[in-house]
């Protein structure tokens, strides 16, 4: 059986894909970059449009991360704003569920349901990082081992809110013009460990029941927590043979959970460049990957890495020959830190010294190759190829695109390759539905 594609639009916010340096490039911050990038996303009829989210920005030798400075305004008022000025498009805001609580999120999306007629969703996350975690509560951060556990209860709860108008019949009495129920809507008791909350929720039972659920997590937990729980993995597996193994993987717990393959859709982000020609679209790529790793972009990976101050390092040489500094406070602040996700920094430098030994690369080289590459690289017929491919093969049963400039590098996916997929028939020419869960595919909430 043929598979239908599904496609969103992230529109990524402080991050290293963004060429800054090209005329193109605008405002991550002004509302009209993100109109005009949802309503390309809207006039390609994609499925959603994707918000990332900050919530400190990174900092590296005291000072804030050159990438950083643009800034990253509030989740919910974009989305809300979004809205308004589009029709059919799924609207999805990652929302942390370490540093928020439950009735204050759930009452959020149930509005933006409301607002956008059925269109919300929410990519659930978590952070162990007490650098992010300052700006939320005293002592920074919560214990790695418990931020699953927190998420999966955090989940659970928000469910019972949204679940907590289910079955309240609200009528007008025509003689008084009051309002009458048979059951006092909202009401909601939960206790455990990380909650302990008694009250009314008090937004109705929005159009999709319940936001779509997305999940990015990669861990054992994650992978677990996404099968029990999520509508749709945000997956960093766009690789084939990476990409087929870690489908085969999460779809296979789903059994486990009581649900089936189709209630999870497996969606990896994914970033391209066109051209006429592949070869001429080869050329481009080489050419966007040097723009988004500069020299100074170059230095403060290393930097990360060695945790050391090499101001004074020529990017164009060899790694440094010295191994990383292991001990004491990381000069790199922030998620995006390579050294935070490094387990041991020293065999990580080893294999990138190798690396660059073997390819004959310089530092900046080096980072420019293990930074990744273009998921899609080619003509837009080569392009709608390998997508469709893919999908075809579970590789993932779609993409959240990524494009290199933002809000106009969307527009080139959207007139060339989508055209291509809408003729192989594997691709909608028109929304069906009104809702995201409609667009996806997904069941709604009992």
């Amino acid at each position: 059986m043929t598979k239908q594609i599904h496609l969103a639009a992230h529109f990524p916010g402080v991050n290293n894909t963004t060429v800054w340096s090209d005329p193109a490039a605008g405002s991550h911050i002004e509302f009209d970059s993100f109109r005009r990038f949802a309503q390309t996303a809207e006039r390609g009829k994609l499925d959603f449009l994707f918000l990332a989210e900050g919530l400190r920005l990174r900092e590296q030798k005291g000072q804030i991360y050159d990438l950083d400075v643009v800034g990253r305004p509030d989740t919910f008022t974009v989305l809300a704003a979004l809205a308004g000025v589009t029709e059919k498009l799924g609207l999805t805001g990652t929302i942390n569920s370490t540093f928020n609580e439950p009735y204050e999120v759930a009452r959020q999306f149930a509005s933006l349901d409301h607002l956008s007629e059925g269109r919300a969703a929410w990519n659930v996350v978590t952070s162990w990082d007490k650098f992010t975690g300052e700006n939320f509560r005293r002592g920074g951060y919560l214990a790695q081992e418990d931020r699953y556990a927190r998420a999966r209860t955090f989940l659970q709860t928000t469910a019972e809110l949204f679940d907590s108008w289910s079955g309240v019949e609200i009528v007008a009495d025509a003689a008084s013009g009051q309002f009458l129920n048979t059951a006092a809507p909202g009401r909601f008791r939960h206790q455990d460990r990380f909650f302990d909350i008694e009250g009314q929720f008090n937004v109705p039972r929005s159009p999709q029941g319940r936001p779509v659920i997305f999940q990015a997590g990669d861990s054992e937990d994650g992978r677990n927590f996404a099968a029990a729980q999520a509508d749709a993995i945000f997956s960093r597996y766009a690789t084939y043979d990476e990409g087929k193994v870690f489908y085969e993987d999460v779809k296979g717990r789903l059994a486990g959970f009581g649900r089936e393959r189709s209630d999870l859709l497996i969606l990896p982000a994914a970033s391209y460049v066109l051209g006429d020609t592949d070869a001429e679209a080869e050329e481009l790529a080489y050419q966007v990957r040097r723009a988004q790793v500069s020299p100074a972009t170059a230095r403060n990976f290393i930097e990360q890495l060695w945790n050391t101050d090499l101001s004074d390092f020529d990017v164009d040489g060899p790694l440094p020959s010295f191994d990383p500094v292991v001990e004491g406070e990381l000069i790199a602040k922030g998620r995006a830190s390579v050294r935070q996700l490094a387990k041991d920094p020293v065999a990580l430098a080893n294999e990138w010294r190798a690396k660059a030994e073997a390819k004959k690369l310089s530092a900046r080289d080096l980072v420019i190759e293990v930074t990744g590459r273009q998921t899609f690289v080619g003509s837009a017929a080569t392009i709608a190829e390998t997508i469709n491919r893919f999908v075809q093969d579970d590789v993932s049963d779609g993409f959240i695109l990524v494009p290199h400039i933002t809000p106009d590098g969307l527009a080139p996916f959207v007139d060339q390759v989508v055209p291509l997929l809408q003729e192989r028939g594997v691709f909608r020419t028109d929304y069906e539905g009104s809702t995201l869960r409609d667009h996806l595919g997904l069941k709604y909430p009992a």
